[in-house]
């Protein structure tokens, strides 16, 4: 077990995945019993389709270290399309963040089904080390300071 899956220096990392697919790859993983880093808050939509840029924006400013978006594979989609519209929005997203002053790197998307909780396993893990190696976020004047205990 790493430093990181052992919850030393936890960082805050809010997850937003879908109901269908990536939800469920992350149930798998634990059902599964895998190691998994603990940084990392869920919030579960119904398809990543639903997940406006803007949450990731007010995510980052407010104080979260990364940001991860997962979602139904392309052309798995259980709302037909809406993984294709995410991945459009999110690489503008991914694009312009930097216009924002932040660094790209705090933000991934990705695609992981329901039975694949060893990929669920190794994205959280690398995007977990990804956003460790490059430290806490750092506060942004006038941000609003948030409670980020456990839920």
């Amino acid at each position: 077990m790493s430093a990181v899956s052992a919850g030393a220096g936890e960082l805050r990392l809010v997850g937003f995945l879908c109901n269908w697919c990536s939800y469920g790859g992350a149930d798998t993983a634990g059902v599964g019993r895998f190691i998994q880093p603990t940084d990392l808050r869920i919030i579960r939509l119904p398809c990543s389709g639903r997940v406006n840029p803007l949450f990731i924006v007010k995510a980052l400013l407010y104080g979260a270290d990364g940001v991860l978006v997962s979602g139904c594979h392309p052309r798995d989609c259980h709302y037909a399309e809406g993984n294709f519209y995410a991945r459009r929005r999110l690489e503008v997203l991914k694009q312009f963040l930097p216009t924002l002053g932040i660094d790209p790197r705090r933000f991934e998307y990705t695609w992981v089904s329901a039975s694949e909780g060893q990929r669920w396993q190794q994205v959280v893990s690398r995007f977990t080390e990804q956003i460790h190696s490059l430290g806490p976020v750092p506060q942004l004047p006038g941000a609003p300071e948030l409670e980020w205990g456990a839920a």
